[in-house]
């Protein structure tokens, strides 16, 4: 497969990536202008300019690039000088990056949850929700929404996070919300909400700490989730579930 149709493979799956594209030479250099690298969030690479330690100095400046809120960048390594390589050249690459939609994991599949799920597509996030049970998480509830058929606790065990991926717990029993913030509050993440009224979220506070979780950790706990617009109908949690997830995505990028 070439570059341009694994990049292709990389967008169709919302995985975020830096091309880097050598644009200028001088001297001797392992790769001319033209060359082209790309490189994914765990450093990971597909193509190459070189190798090495220049090939190194890109991905780090690439892996910066995903995490700041620039969208290009221009690099310039004097082979010699800095890298300690015998080549004597210089290289110029241009950093592009290209990001994926914020993810959205909704745990749960009542009432809120469709309307926050349903919702959250429709500006832009890639939502994904997770129930087990069939008859609420289906196809006809949750147009245009991927949705996973299994335990949500047992779910929330298998995934690794990251830090634009929000969580928003929605099932149907305080328990398994609780199996679920548990599952979650140690990996990284943009947004991690669970659904409840304040003294739900002292009481939970009060068990994560018992369990032997940390200040800091239980502090990342949005809880009741949303900006305070006196929701009560589902369509209107769902508003301020998205507004507050908007204000989370937006600073990212200040």
């Amino acid at each position: 497969m070439d570059l341009y149709a694994q990049m292709a493979a990389l967008v169709a799956e919302g995985r975020p990536f830096v091309l880097a594209t050598v644009i200028e030479s001088a001297g001797s250099t392992p790769q001319k202008p033209g060359s082209k690298m790309v490189v994914l969030e765990d450093g990971s690479l597909r193509g190459t300019v070189g190798g090495g330690a220049i090939e190194h100095q890109i991905v780090q400046a690439a892996r910066a690039l995903l995490e700041s809120p620039e969208s290009t960048r221009v690099i310039e390594t004097h082979l010699t000088h800095e890298l300690g390589m015998c080549c004597g050249g210089r290289m110029k690459v241009f950093l592009e990056k290209h990001g994926a939609p914020p993810r959205l994991t909704v745990f749960g599949a009542g009432h809120v949850a469709r309307e926050l799920a349903l919702l959250a597509h429709r500006v832009g996030f890639r939502v994904t929700v997770v129930d087990a049970r069939p008859e609420w998480a289906t196809a006809e509830r949750f147009p245009g929404i991927e949705l996973v058929l299994k335990d949500p606790a047992d779910y929330a065990r298998t995934l690794s996070g990251g830090t634009g991926h929000c969580f928003c717990i929605t099932t149907h029993d305080h328990p398994l919300d609780q199996a679920v913030v548990e599952a979650l509050l140690d990996k990284p993440s943009a947004y991690l909400g669970v659904i409840g009224s304040r003294r739900k979220a002292e009481r939970f506070r009060m068990r994560l700490k018992a369990a032997g979780f940390s200040d800091e950790a239980v502090a990342r706990l949005r809880s009741p989730m949303g900006v305070e617009i006196g929701a009560l109908t589902p369509e209107e949690i769902a508003v301020s579930i998205v507004g507050e997830l908007i204000q989370v995505r937006r600073k990212r990028k200040e």
